[in-house]
């Protein structure tokens, strides 16, 4: 299923028309600030951002970091809040070169993620057990993206994976 929605994702930005923005190269300043589209935690929305310098024609390097809380209410006279921040180093493969893509407008990448996650439930009974960070620590994450430009500087971009605490997530790409 996800190696189809990935070939899909690809298919799309193939289709769209491009003009010459030469979109990666080594130099190049990336920031992505978007959303995520679902939680793994069933509530809130994931909010993130990432940033990386392209060190080669292929490969760019750099550091993310995503949030996420959620108030789920007063349940059983208990209010119950969840917070997740993932804090990152992440480094990315461009693909256009690789599959001879002419299109200017998209960038296709993938890459990893390594960096630390901090896991925080908070409720107001003491006797729940509830009450400590649980499940905070390493996390590695692997992702699929691409970034279609409206112009030479700003566009749009779609990653699926684990990039944080969503699976997917999309946003503004900008490009310095």
């Amino acid at each position: 299923m996800k190696k189809n929605f990935i070939l899909v994702l690809i298919g799309f930005f193939s289709l769209l028309s491009g003009s010459a923005f030469a979109q990666y190269a080594k130099g190049d300043k990336l920031l992505n600030v978007g959303i995520g589209v679902n939680s793994y935690y069933n509530g809130g929305i994931p909010v993130g951002a990432s940033f990386e310098v392209g060190v080669t024609d292929e490969i760019s390097v750099g550091g993310s970091i995503d949030y996420l809380s959620h108030n789920y209410g007063t349940f059983f006279g208990n209010d119950w809040r969840f917070t997740a921040l993932y804090i990152g180093a992440r480094g990315s493969y461009h693909f256009n070169e690789l599959l001879n893509l002419k299109n200017d407008k998209i960038d296709l990448y993938g890459g990893l993620t390594l960096g630390y996650r901090s896991f925080t439930w908070s409720d107001s009974s003491y006797g729940s057990g509830l009450g400590n960070s649980y499940g905070s620590g390493a996390f590695l994450g692997i992702y699929a993206a691409g970034r279609y430009y409206f112009s030479e500087k700003v566009g749009a971009f779609l990653e699926v994976g684990a990039v944080g605490s969503t699976n997917a997530k999309l946003g503004v790409a900008f490009k310095f």
